[in-house]
């Protein structure tokens, strides 16, 4: 048995982050496809700004997502190239 039981911690708190439909949304419907700021991930959800804003959050405190400022404005993508494999793999893309 592997004993490396931070890495299964670790894994287990990404699940755990992807797991709430919102989070999941935003990185599967929305990032997933390009860099999005949050009015338009409020618009394409029809969620508060503030909603959006603390989903947003807990998927950057993840390292699942990074933020990138550009002037006033704020893009978010996918952080790591194991996030979008293990999207593809929970919807069966190829």
């Amino acid at each position: 048995m592997d004993n490396n039981f931070k890495a299964y911690e670790e894994a287990a708190e990404i699940l755990k982050a992807l797991a709430h439909p919102v989070r999941l949304c935003i990185v599967k419907g929305l990032l997933q496809k390009r860099e999005c700021n949050v009015t338009y991930m409020q618009e394409c959800l029809k969620l508060p700004q503030s909603t959006v804003s603390q989903h947003l959050q807990k998927l950057r405190s993840m390292g699942i997502v990074e933020a990138e400022r550009s002037g006033l404005e704020v893009k978010y993508h996918i952080a790591d190239d194991k996030i979008k494999q293990l999207i593809s793999i929970l919807f069966k893309e190829e």
